[in-house]
């Protein structure tokens, strides 16, 4: 009887933290450009940094100079910036992963 016990406890366990693992990955939203053009360093947001939605994340040097190429569209926190300056994108590359804060 009390192996039994054990075992569905442990099953909880199991399934308690898959679904934690699940939640937190899902947290990341990518942010993609709007814009194409060379990634400038003017404006590049950093891992680590606290954003608001409508922040400009990724700027780039457009034929009409530089501009915002990507903003944020979730309040949270910059985990992933996956350009740097002097990088080309295009519109709809993914260029940063925001943890979305908890509302």
């Amino acid at each position: 009887m009390l192996r039994s016990k054990n075992v569905i406890v442990l099953a909880l366990v199991i399934v308690m933290a898959v679904a934690a693992w699940a939640m937190a990955a899902g947290s990341l939203v990518d942010q993609k450009g709007v814009l194409s053009g060379r990634v400038l360093a003017q404006g590049l947001s950093a891992p680590g940094q606290a954003v608001r939605e409508g922040d400009v994340l990724v700027v780039v040097d457009s034929i009409a100079g530089p501009a915002p190429a990507v903003r944020a569209n979730v309040d949270g926190t910059v985990r992933e910036v996956l350009v740097k300056p002097g990088d080309m994108i295009r519109s709809g590359d993914v260029a940063v992963r925001i943890e979305a804060s908890r509302k």
